[in-house]
C-alpha cells in the first residue's frame, strides 16, 4: 500500500471513532504523495471511521485539482452553475481503479493548497467557540503564546468559496510569518490541521481539543427519574402523527436514552430559547434538517402547527425532538436515526456552551439557502443514509 494511503486510513480510522471530533459523515482528511503528484482524499459523505485499503477515499491528480482555484472565471458563475462544474472537475482528476462512484470530497480543491498531511474534523469543544458570537476573541486569548498563531477564517459558503477564501489568506499568512498555519479554525464550521506527517497532525489535534476544553464548563444534571414506558409511547405516537400532518411522511419515530447532556439541557429555564436558534452549522442542517425541536409536553396538534410554521418560514421541518422530562426522539429511518442523534446530542452540548460566550451565533438564512440548495450536501446525506 502507498504510505500517503496508509497514512490517511490512520488518521482518518484514529479521529473518526471519537463522536466528539466529528459527527456523521463530516469532516474529511488528505494526505499527499512526497512527489506532490497525487493527493489522497476521503470519499464524499462516507465516515472517517469506515475508511479503510478498499473503500472510503480517491487517489487525484493534483495539477487539474489546484487549477480549480486558480481558475478566475469559475468565481464569476452562478453558484448552480459553479458547483457542479466543480464535482465534474474533481471526478476528472481521479486517477484509481475505485469502483462504486464514490467522489472526492468537495473541500478537496481547498485540501490541495494546503501542506501534506490535512485533518479537517468538527470537534465540539471548538465548536463551543466558533458557535458563539464573543467565540473568536475568547480563542485568542486561549492562543495568544503560540506563535505563529492559528489562522481564523470568517464563514465562507462551503465548496469553491470557501476553498478561495482560504487559499487568499493562507497566501497572506505565509507572507507574514514564512510558513502556511498548521492550525485553521472556521468559523461555524471546525478545524483543519496542516503539517508535513500524520503523527505530527495528530498531535496537534489534540494539543487543540485540550486548549479548547479548558475553559469549557462541565455539566453535571441532577438526578431525572426515567420516563415511563406508557409516556415514551405516548410520545412517540404524538410525533409521528405531527410528522405526518404536516409532512405527509409517515416516519418511524425512535427514543434515544438520556445521556447527561440531553439530562443538563432539559433542566435548564433557557432551554427552548436555545433551540429556537436555526443550524449551528452545515452539518447539522445538512444531516439533522436544523436544530431540534424543544416541547414543553407532547401534544401531537402543537407540534404538527411548529412543523408547518418552519416549512412556511423556509426551512426543514425538524427531524429531532427533546421533550422536557423525557429525552431526546428522532424522525428518521433507521439509517439515518443514530447520525441525527449524534449530531443533536453534540448541538446540545455547544448550544449550552456558546451560550456563554456571547450568546449563539447559527447560520442565516442566506447561508442556509446555499446549503439546502447545493447538490454536493444532498448527495453526502444520501450517502450517510
Amino acid at each position: 500500500m502507498d504510505k500517503a494511503l496508509a497514512d490517511l486510513i490512520k488518521i482518518s480510522n484514529i479521529t473518526g471513532k471519537d463522536s466528539t471530533l466529528v459527527q456523521g459523515g463530516g469532516g474529511n482528511t488528505s494526505v499527499k504523495t512526497d512527489d506532490r503528484k497525487f493527493m489522497y482524499i476521503k470519499a464524499s459523505g462516507t465516515a472517517l471511521k469506515d475508511m479503510n485499503s478498499k473503500k472510503g477515499w480517491r487517489r487525484l491528480r493534483l495539477e487539474p485539482v489546484l487549477s480549480i482555484i486558480q481558475d478566475k472565471a469559475l468565481a464569476k458563475l452562478d453558484a448552480s452553475i459553479r458547483e457542479p462544474e466543480v464535482v465534474d472537475r474533481l471526478l476528472l482528476a481521479c486517477d484509481d481503479n475505485l469502483a462504486g462512484g464514490a467522489r472526492p470530497s468537495v473541500e478537496s480543491h481547498l485540501h490541495a493548497c494546503l501542506d501534506k498531511c490535512v485533518i479537517h474534523l468538527h470537534p465540539l469543544v471548538l465548536a463551543a467557540y466558533v458557535s458563539a458570537k464573543g467565540g473568536r476573541v475568547r480563542l485568542e486569548r486561549l492562543f495568544k503564546d503560540r506563535k505563529p498563531p492559528p489562522l481564523w477564517v470568517p464563514y465562507a459558503d462551503p465548496g469553491f468559496m470557501l476553498a478561495k477564501k482560504i487559499a487568499g489568506l493562507v497566501d497572506r499568512y505565509q507572507k507574514q510569518y514564512g510558513q502556511k498555519p498548521s492550525i485553521m479554525i472556521l468559523q461555524k464550521h471546525g478545524l483543519f490541521v496542516t503539517v508535513g506527517t500524520a503523527d505530527v497532525a495528530l498531535r496537534l489535534v489534540r494539543m487543540v481539543i485540550k486548549t479548547c476544553n479548558s475553559q469549557l464548563k462541565q455539566f453535571k444534571p441532577r438526578r431525572i427519574k426515567p420516563p415511563s414506558k406508557d409516556d415514551i409511547a405516548e410520545a412517540r405516537q404524538a410525533i409521528r402523527q405531527a410528522v405526518l400532518q404536516a409532512t405527509g411522511k409517515n416516519l418511524p419515530v425512535t427514543y434515544l436514552p438520556i445521556d447527561k447532556t440531553v439530562a443538563a439541557f432539559m433542566q435548564r429555564k433557557d432551554a427552548g430559547k436555545l433551540l429556537a436558534t436555526p443550524a449551528l452549522n452545515p452539518d447539522e442542517l445538512v444531516y439533522a434538517n436544523g436544530s431540534a425541536m424543544w416541547l414543553e409536553n407532547c401534544d401531537a396538534r402543537i407540534i404538527s402547527r411548529k412543523l408547518k410554521s418552519l416549512v412556511a418560514g423556509g426551512q426543514k421541518p425538524a427531524a429531532a425532538f427533546v421533550i422536557k422530562g423525557l429525552g431526546l426522539f428522532v424522525a428518521a429511518d433507521e439509517k439515518m436515526t443514530p447520525v441525527i442523534a449524534e449530531i443533536t446530542t453534540g448541538s446540545l452540548f455547544v448550544r449550552m456552551q456558546a451560550q456563554r460566550f456571547g450568546g449563539i451565533n447559527p447560520l442565516n438564512k442566506r447561508q442556509q439557502d446555499f446549503i439546502n440548495n447545493w447538490e454536493a450536501e444532498a448527495f453526502r446525506k444520501q450517502q450517510a443514509g
